[in-house]
């Protein structure tokens, strides 16, 4: 294998890596953003269920007492 076809396999493999790295980074990149819009959504859920135990109403599906 020459010196010039090792320099281009090196060329391709450095460019694919390139793209790879680039996907990643998107995907990380929106996974955090979907994570971000999680823990907002758990945090509005905990809010509701803090405020409807504060008026002293009981979640709807929990166990009565007697189970």
């Amino acid at each position: 294998m020459s010196h010039e076809e090792r320099l281009v396999d090196i060329e391709m493999k450095l460019s694919h890596q390139e793209d790879l790295v680039e996907t990643l980074n998107r995907t990380v990149y929106e996974q955090g953003r979907h994570i971000d819009q999680l823990e907002a959504m758990v945090m509005k859920l905990a809010e509701h269920i803090q405020t409807m135990r504060d008026a002293g109403q009981q979640p709807i599906n929990e166990r009565p007492p007697h189970y």
